[in-house]
């Protein structure tokens, strides 16, 4: 091992052992001093500093967790050579600096950089928040290895690590397919192995209505696919701590007004009747976005939606609407003609998602919408984010949307469920979300970015293979400074990193021709 690996302004070196550090932390010095892990002795504890009780369950669960990654797979104890050498390590003490609300939610501006040092008999792990601690327990088990006879070894270091972006997520759909509440749990977990920290929840859809209502039960009644095909209130509690557990942050989707045949199922007169000529067609259409029924039932289902989920985003759609079945409906060209709108239904579209962006700020919530709104010139309430999908001049879009003041999330150059044969990992990898015209102000609207897996093609069954280790590319973009970019020694990393998850029970695919050592069950 290099006396030093430096990632603070450059990319990390290669050397032995390769510890498949990922994402690649902002500062790290590795020394060639070892030292040894037993682990029926080592523990991780609170330091006596600390300011967060001992009492602090998140913390003690993720404790536990972690003690438990590091025990279950390396098992030899060191020898009694070792133990006279006085090299074992036999404690990790955590400590958070300020005050942390272990019953709080992580948010988006949740601080997460954390400082460890790695030097016997005793390492320490301090950060200003519990969500750092995680960070910093994640990055701790990765240190950890054997040694070619099998001891559990670790190297004297020291780290110093922060996030580039704030928002780090992964969008899943459950509408398309059902995903079973175990291989959310499941993704959760991998999330966090890749320090992501929001779960997008695009849980409705044109196809199914999975999403439990409780205020409109006829919802999921009738929109779902089967009476199995549900989330039920606690599966979505299970899912929502699962999450915050991790520091993982969950943002539910519900899509309007277009993507919403399933919720006219269980909602009588909510989409528009479609027309042939003079006549109804037994069609519908998006959300009738002229009747007063439409938004007195929005705002009494955007007020559960705002109780159900903490995070103080929703995320309301607004892309791909179809106006031709609006365009055929008498009312609505009545409407369009008392209102000025002529024959622009960009027009209807903007007066209607005015008035859903107030519904949901009335609940104390903040808005996520897709970049069709902002392409439509919708009006936008100020702080309402925009994410970026389009594959088409995606960086012209960026520029377009941090000039006019609002936070960008990008999500054009990861859209997973485009395979390829190959290492496409590499694209997603070499994408670059600040690559565009812009001042530094608007740059620093540019909050995070998302890798999206939609689901036509995806269920429980293929969902962690497709997912990991593709996403974790986006991951180290997301979190790394952005001179970490060989992509040979980005794949010398990933390699070892896909391994151990797999250790760990995600079935991560491989990538690329080889094998995982001896001690991994594959």
């Amino acid at each position: 091992m290099l006396a030093s690996l430096l990632a603070a302004l450059a990319a990390p070196t290669c050397s032995e052992p390769n510890l498949g550090l990922w994402p690649w932390p902002l500062s790290v010095y590795l020394s060639p001093h070892l030292l040894y892990l037993s682990p029926t002795e080592f523990t991780i504890e609170y330091d006596p500093s600390s300011k967060t009780s001992r009492s602090c369950s998140l913390l003690q669960a993720a404790f536990q967790r972690y003690h438990g990654y590091i025990s279950s797979y390396y098992q030899r104890q060191p020898g009694p050579a070792e133990f006279e050498s006085g090299k074992q390590l036999k404690k990790l003490l955590v400590s958070v600096v300020y005050d942390s609300n272990c019953n709080a939610y992580p948010s988006i501006s949740s601080d997460e950089s954390y400082n460890l040092k790695v030097q016997g008999p005793v390492a320490s792990l301090s950060a200003h928040s519990v969500w750092g601690v995680l960070r910093g327990l994640e990055t701790f088990s990765q240190l950890i290895y054997q040694d070619p006879y099998g001891t559990i070894t670790i190297n004297e270091s020291t780290i110093t690590d922060s996030p580039r972006f704030p928002h780090r997520g992964i969008l899943i759909d459950t509408a398309r397919h059902y995903l079973p509440v175990k291989r959310i749990l499941e993704t959760l977990d991998a999330m966090a192995f890749n320090k992501f920290n929001v779960l997008h929840w695009h849980i409705v859809d044109d196809q199914s209505f999975p999403y439990q209502s409780i205020t409109f039960p006829e919802l999921s009644n009738q929109g779902r696919y089967s009476p199995v095909h549900v989330y039920t209130p606690k599966d979505v509690h299970m899912v929502i701590e699962y999450a915050r557990l991790r520091g993982i942050r969950v943002i539910p989707e519900f899509d309007t007004p277009g993507h919403t045949e399933s919720w006219g199922k269980g909602q009588k007169d909510l989409l528009t009747p479609c027309y042939d000529k003079e006549l109804p067609s037994g069609t519908f259409g998006p959300i009738n976005p002229i009747w007063n029924s439409t938004y007195s039932f929005l705002s009494d289902f955007f007020a559960e939606i705002s109780k159900v989920f903490p995070d103080e985003f929703i995320h309301v759609g607004g892309d791909e609407v179809e106006f031709s079945c609006w365009q055929s409906n008498p009312e609505i060209q009545a409407f369009m003609k008392r209102s000025g709108f002529g024959e622009d239904f960009k027009k209807l579209e903007s007066f209607y998602l005015e008035k859903l962006l107030k519904i949901v700020s009335n609940t104390k919530k903040r808005t996520i919408v897709w970049q069709d709104v902002f392409d439509n010139k919708d009006k936008l309430q100020p702080g309402t984010v925009v994410q970026i999908w389009k594959t088409e001049k995606y960086a012209f879009r960026e520029a377009d949307v941090t000039a006019a003041g609002f936070p960008v999330i990008l999500s054009s150059p990861w859209y997973l469920d485009y395979i390829s044969y190959g290492q496409d990992w590499r694209k997603y990898y070499q994408a670059e979300p600040l690559n565009f015209e812009g001042s530094q102000k608007q740059k620093q609207l540019v909050i995070g970015g998302e890798a999206c897996l939609w689901a036509e093609f995806v269920d429980g069954t293929n969902l962690t293979p497709r997912l990991w280790p593709r996403a974790s590319a986006v991951g180290e973009r997301l979190w790394s400074h952005e001179k970490v970019r060989d992509l040979e020694d980005a794949y010398e990393r990933l390699t070892v990193h896909r391994c151990r998850m797999v250790r760990r029970g995600i079935a991560a695919q491989p990538l690329f021709v080889g094998y995982c050592d001896h001690q991994l069950s594959v």
